[in-house]
């Protein structure tokens, strides 16, 4: 490595720089096809206590742990397919006795293995494996790897078929064991199944006793029962009686799906075994359970499709009614899901778009929709204006930004005449974006209101850092102030306070002569609710306006 700038170096050496220039770390080690050391650079013996001339002409393998050995092959393997892999745990051996745990970057370029070793310390990624995760793969990485590998093998003929693999007695096993020896095993495990599954990456782990992999339908799974063992047997001295099981299912039911939708219904369906926590032993009644809830998954994603491509919903309109002079101030666009029971929440849809990621686009079919509604109502009469609802997960979405911009220029008439709610604000994280986001709006003359205020304890903080034109108090902040002895003094410091700020307040949920007393006397400027009806798809069905006497 001390070649003079001027010096003539071989192709081999070239290679070796090119090659190290893609990795990071402390150590460097350049590996031939058996994984035999031939080259070592850095401060080796100050890591692990051995001198760099004992290490040329050694198996790489011989410097781990011997629980890591399994893990180390499959990282092998998988930069193989991927050319270059990071952030991979490994425990290298020291003279003490102990080990060392390092973060390793690998490059394969022809027959040699250029790897990079890196200390771990408190600034390592938050993306380094997890060892109670195969490795690493959790349920989000696992679908997007499961979901590029299964098109790919689609457009080629291939079928790939999802196994459960059951591993009962695990967690009595886990329990015996001190908190790194557990941890080691279950590393030892993912790394295992990683390397049994297709592309080295999809693996994951779906409870305390069961793990799911994609694979090929003629692999020997029989012979990976027998990898989990001598995995297992490495930590844990003298072997184990764990009992080995095994189910496996076609993914014929994706092949309709794109590689997104096919990625987010996995993702979802993997999220529904989480919630369920499922825990049988018996493998056949788990991968049952499991397989429905993928084929549930992937039929969910389908389904939420067309709604947003075949636009397969319709907008219902509910009144915001100015508090003191009666008089409709807007309409608040809802999304309604079916004709015959026009009045059912569409809350179980909107909380799987969110999950599934595809709520963005069903936000801009949404505004589209509304769109074209105003288009049929008169466009002369000032008197109509609509809030449509934007979720909070939406709003981090450059697609979504883009293509609702895109929607309002080419509807310029809308100024003015549309508002726009932030619905599911618990999902904002970045208040400098979002804010940015609705200056745009606000500064094209489109006014943006907070919704769900008061129904979490972070809706001061965005009420400090977003510049709103309205908050909508949510309904059961408003029906709470009304049992609560303070509640009074609570609302009215509220919209006292928004006053201050040059914002305006609509109560939600207001569905009484009494409700509506006690919001108007506490300042709310706005109100909404059942009290002046239902949502209906027909603005002509609020005129005249249901209970209007009540302001006179």
């Amino acid at each position: 490595m001390n070649q003079p700038a001027t010096a003539s170096i071989s192709r081999h050496d070239r290679d070796r720089f090119v090659a190290l220039a893609f990795c990071w770390g402390d150590l460097l080690f350049e590996l031939d096809m058996m994984g035999v050391v031939v080259f070592c650079a850095g401060p080796l013996e100050a890591f692990t206590g051995i001198p760099p001339n004992q290490i040329a002409g050694c198996p790489f393998v011989d410097m781990i742990s011997s629980a890591d050995v399994m893990g180390f092959e499959a990282f092998q393997k998988k930069a193989r397919a991927q050319i270059r892999v990071d952030n991979e745990v490994v425990r290298l051996k020291r003279a003490t006795g102990a080990l060392l745990g390092v973060l390793a970057s690998g490059y394969w370029m022809g027959d040699r293995f250029y790897l990079a070793l890196r200390l771990r310390g408190k600034t390592t990624p938050a993306t380094v494996s997890d060892p109670t995760q195969p490795n690493p793969n959790d349920p989000e990485s696992f679908s997007r790897n499961a979901g590029r590998r299964i098109k790919a093998l689609e457009a080629q003929g291939h079928k790939p078929e999802m196994a459960i693999i059951g591993l009962n007695g695990l967690e009595e096993l886990r329990e015996g064991l001190d908190e790194a020896s557990a941890q080691a095993m279950l590393a030892s495990l993912g790394s295992c199944l990683s390397a049994t599954s297709i592309g080295g990456d999809t693996a994951v782990r779906l409870g305390d006793e069961a793990y799911g992999l994609l694979h090929d339908p003629v692999s020997n799974l029989g012979e990976l029962h027998k990898r989990l063992s001598a995995a297992i047997s490495a930590v844990v001295p003298g072997g184990t009686k764990l009992q080995f099981s095994t189910a496996s299912m076609a993914l014929d039911i994706a092949r309709d799906l794109s590689e997104g939708d096919l990625t987010r219904g996995l993702m979802y369906a993997l999220g529904s075994v989480q919630k369920q926590g499922l825990r049988s032993t018996d493998v056949s009644s788990l991968s049952d359970n499991i397989f429905s809830l993928i084929s549930q998954g992937l039929c969910d994603i389908r389904n939420f499709r067309k709604i947003i491509d075949e636009r397969r919903f319709f907008v219902a309109l509910q009144p915001i009614i100015d508090v003191r002079r009666g008089n409709i101030h807007h309409f608040e666009a809802l999304c309604r899901f079916d004709l015959s029971l026009p009045h059912n929440s569409p809350y179980q849809y909107i909380t799987m778009g969110e999950e599934t990621g595809l709520i963005h686009e069903f936000d801009v079919a949404m505004a589209a929709k509304v769109i074209a509604l105003f288009k049929k109502l008169p466009v002369n009469n000032l008197k109509y204006a609509i809030s449509i609802n934007i979720s909070g997960f939406s709003i981090g979405v450059p697609e979504y930004v883009e293509a609702l911009h895109a929607l309002l220029r080419d509807n310029p008439w809308t100024q003015g005449r549309l508002l726009f709610e932030i619905t599911e604000s618990y999902r904002i994280s970045d208040l400098d974006a979002v804010n940015n986001f609705i200056q745009s709006l606000r500064q094209s003359h489109y006014k943006v209101c907070l919704d769900d205020f008061g129904a979490g304890a972070a809706s001061f903080q965005y009420l400090s850092a977003l510049e709103v034109d309205v908050v909508k108090i949510d309904g059961s902040a408003v029906r709470n102030a009304q049992k609560a002895a303070k509640g009074r003094a609570f609302l009215s410091a509220l919209t006292e306070l928004c006053s201050r700020l040059g914002v305006e307040t609509i109560a939600e949920m207001v569905d009484s002569p009494e409700s509506l007393a006690f919001v108007r006397d506490c300042g709310c400027n706005y109100v909404q609710g059942f009290l002046f009806g239902r949502p209906s798809r027909d603005a002509a069905d609020f005129s005249p306006l249901p209970n209007v006497k009540l302001f006179r």
